[in-house]
């Protein structure tokens, strides 16, 4: 066990690269399956007949599949009907699968918190559904998602490293060529591997804290 050798600049660096690769993988992510998941929730809020619940049996099964298996398939399972992503984008793409079908159970949970009085008040007042629902509904319900939803988001950052079955060059990749090269440097990757995901997690859980303290405000 040596800290000193282990964690020299080369190496440092060599995470920092790693770090940068699981920030991009976790921002793209975040954005794709914000989007897609909002729509999803969306689609199981309205009801809409047969969509709604062919949505709903898609998304429960989404949701019952480990992650680690939606990695594969995205890597090794697309190319085989002819859709063929680098390691980055195939990261992404599992992620986004996975994440929407998290956020889209938190986005109908947070639209069906809202009275249906609220709605049956706009409509009162001359809203179309429509209005209702974009004025009225969805701001309400949007400050009871956004501490679920980050929440989310952090376990999705942490989620990252599952990716490295298909050897995408994030922290915990790059670590363990790191440690390969020398059996002395494990504990110090280790070390460094958790404060890194920690430093990231533990803001991001800071502001889901005091978003929660806003909410209850």
């Amino acid at each position: 066990m040596n800290f000193v050798e282990a964690l020299s600049w080369v190496n440092i660096r060599f995470l920092l690269d790693g770090l940068l690769v699981t920030v991009e993988v976790a921002v793209l992510s975040i954005i794709f399956s914000f989007i897609i998941g909002s729509l999803l929730g969306l689609v199981r809020y309205l009801k809409i007949p047969a969509v709604s619940k062919l949505v709903g049996l898609l998304i429960d099964l989404i949701r019952n599949l480990p992650l680690l298996l939606i990695i594969f398939f995205t890597y090794f399972a697309l190319p085989q009907i002819g859709i063929r992503l680098d390691i980055f984008w195939s990261a992404i793409a599992a992620m986004t699968i996975f994440e929407s079908a998290m956020l889209s159970e938190i986005i109908r949970a947070g639209l069906n918190s809202i009275p249906k009085g609220q709605t049956e008040a706009g409509l009162s007042t001359g809203l179309t559904y429509s209005q209702t629902l974009m004025h009225l509904i969805i701001p309400q319900a949007f400050k009871a998602m956004v501490p679920p939803i980050l929440s989310q988001f952090i376990s999705l950052i942490k989620d990252t490293s599952l990716a490295v079955i298909i050897s995408l060059p994030e922290i915990t990749h790059n670590a363990k060529i790191i440690y390969g090269q020398n059996t002395d440097y494990v504990i110090p990757m280790f070390v460094a591997m958790a404060l890194l995901y920690f430093s990231i997690c533990f803001a991001l859980s800071r502001v889901v804290k005091r978003l929660k303290l806003g909410v209850q405000i």
